[in-house]
């Protein structure tokens, strides 16, 4: 067998285990119960133009991941497999791009030793089947550094033309992917690298015109025709969600200045630690090869790797998924210290082949107790049950919390009633769910009615049979018009009763649930 067939098949190989670790747990909430229903109802309402959380416009990112999960719906049907398909593809597009500008750099060997390093750890196996759209951005801005570098390397008089077009594209659906990081990343790798390498005079000589139309046409559109029937898009979006939460305070997840350095050796354990060993030895002898390596691509991979960890460091709000742009480099460098301390040891291969090994077993162990977990929290066998007893014409309603998953797992084809004393949630409420749908209620009015107080408990109506609950309902007053008739691990159904009556929960009424949902359990998966 060829080197290079070897090589193939190890990407075929760790692509097809992250489709496997993929279909082994339910959605985790908050993000994939969000970000899944979102691609969902796009399917469901034929509007591609505005991403809808609930039937409400949710404009926190840019469309590309909707787009690509209602079709992928489309072909494989209503599952969370199905809407993970569009992360697995991208991260499948990051180790392909890895493979190959490391094997243009480094040669074959050394390529695949960073495609097992990248492939096998969490970063790819986790990161790679998590539905949002930090995966995305991150392949697209590794595509457009990986694009714009080769084209600037290219030994003609200029540089490549068409890698710089391809690059330029990269940077477009970065941007449709995420926002404006899509751009300015490899905006920012590139300028810095550019300007340590000199090669000022040849990126002038860049595709500027032609690059900025290739750009233009992919990312504008859906920006242009967002503003015009949204007014206000741009500011919410742009302003509000890309600048505000980069230099904002009042944000979840506030973590300080080490955490990515942390986080990067967990990601792509234990091989980052080759690169701090390689870089703080080159330090410490003066050798300084971090900042005055021999080979241009050499620095390029060290800056592309810095330059993004400072840039996500700098803000207080931090998450884990943000930095994945930095792993091919990260796993590049690895591999190149490997080559040099590791591979020329007598049990240098067998080694490596262990603790790629040792590292899809954790990939794998950490999928099946993260689905474990999730499940605690999941309405998925409530949205089960919920599918079995309803007609399609029934109104469900929600209180005491936003179910994320509820509407994805029982296929929901109309929005659900949402219940809260929203004057007091627009008053108080931080960065969580109540802010994320009357914040995208307030772009769309008629959107918006799904959104009521607590009366509408209390209302009688022909159409407002189902009522989704926590386990624990006590803080939402008079359920009296309301008889549980199941509980699952974390959420509750409720019935609406013709008459008020003392709320309660009879076991006959949990038994009948469970036995409709093992007897029709076929026909509640198709609806």
């Amino acid at each position: 067998m060829t080197e290079t067939r070897k090589s193939w098949l190890s990407l075929l190989g760790l692509w097809l285990t992250l489709l496997v670790l993929a279909s082994w747990r339910p959605l985790a909430l908050p993000d994939e119960g969000r970000y899944g229903d979102v691609g969902r109802w796009m399917l469901v309402s034929g509007d591609w133009l505005a991403p809808r959380l609930d039937g409400i416009p949710f404009f926190h990112k840019p469309p590309l991941l909707h787009w690509l999960q209602a079709i992928s719906l489309w072909a494989a049907g209503v599952h969370a497999w199905s809407s993970r398909l569009v992360p697995a593809l991208h991260a499948g597009l990051m180790l392909l791009a890895l493979y190959l500008g490391a094997r243009h750099i480094a040669g074959e060997r050394t390529a695949r030793r960073s495609v097992w390093m990248l492939g096998s750890s969490v970063a790819f196996l986790i990161g790679g089947q998590y539905i949002n759209h930090d995966m995305l951005v991150g392949a697209w801005i590794s595509i457009a550094i990986w694009c714009l570098a080769a084209a600037m390397q290219h030994p003609g008089e200029r540089p490549h033309k068409a890698w710089a077009l391809a690059g330029f594209a990269a940077c477009a659906l970065g941007v449709l992917s995420k926002g404006l990081i899509g751009l300015a990343l490899p905006g920012l790798v590139m300028v810095v690298w550019v300007t340590l390498t000199r090669q000022w005079p040849r990126a002038l000589r860049m595709p500027w015109l032609s690059g900025a139309l290739v750009f233009s046409l992919i990312a504008l559109p859906w920006f242009v025709l967002g503003q015009q029937k949204f007014p206000g898009l741009f500011d919410y979006l742009i302003i509000g969600q890309h600048f505000g939460r980069y230099t904002g305070s009042t944000f979840n997840n506030q973590w300080p200045l080490w955490f990515y350095p942390v986080i990067l050796l967990a990601l792509l354990f234990p091989w980052a630690f080759l690169v701090v060993w390689q870089g703080a030895s080159g330090l410490l002898r003066h050798k300084l090869t971090v900042l005055k390596p021999a080979s241009a691509w050499t620095a390029l991979l060290w800056v592309w790797l810095v330059a993004i960890t400072l840039f996500f460091s700098l803000p207080k709000s931090k998450l884990v998924g943000y930095i994945l742009p930095v792993m091919p480099p990260l796993s590049l460098l690895a591999a190149l210290a490997w080559e040099h301390y590791f591979a020329p040891k007598t049990h240098g291969a067998k080694v490596f082949g262990l603790l790629c090994a040792l590292n899809l077993a954790l990939g794998a162990a950490f999928t099946h107790y993260a689905g474990q977990y999730s499940l605690r929290h999941s309405s998925r066998d409530v949205a089960h049950e919920l599918a079995c007893r309803m007609d399609t014409r029934d109104r469900v309603t929600v209180a005491g919390g936003y179910p994320y998953d509820l509407p994805f797992e029982a296929n929901l084809k109309t929005p659900v009633v949402v219940v809260d004393d929203w004057t007091a949630a627009r008053q108080n409420a931080g960065d969580n769910w109540q802010r994320e749908l009357f914040e995208g209620a307030d772009f769309d009015a008629q959107a918006a009615q799904v959104l009521q107080g607590p009366e509408a408990l209390l209302l009688p109506g022909a159409d407002a049979r189902w009522l989704v609950t926590p386990n624990d309902a006590s803080q939402l007053g008079d359920l009296s018009r309301w008889q549980k008739v199941y509980q699952g691990r974390a959420w509750s159904l409720w019935q609406q009763t013709t008459e008020p009556s003392a709320s309660k929960s009879p076991k006959a009424a949990e038994n009948k649930g469970l036995s409709c949902r093992d007897h029709h359990g076929q026909k509640q998966r198709q609806q």
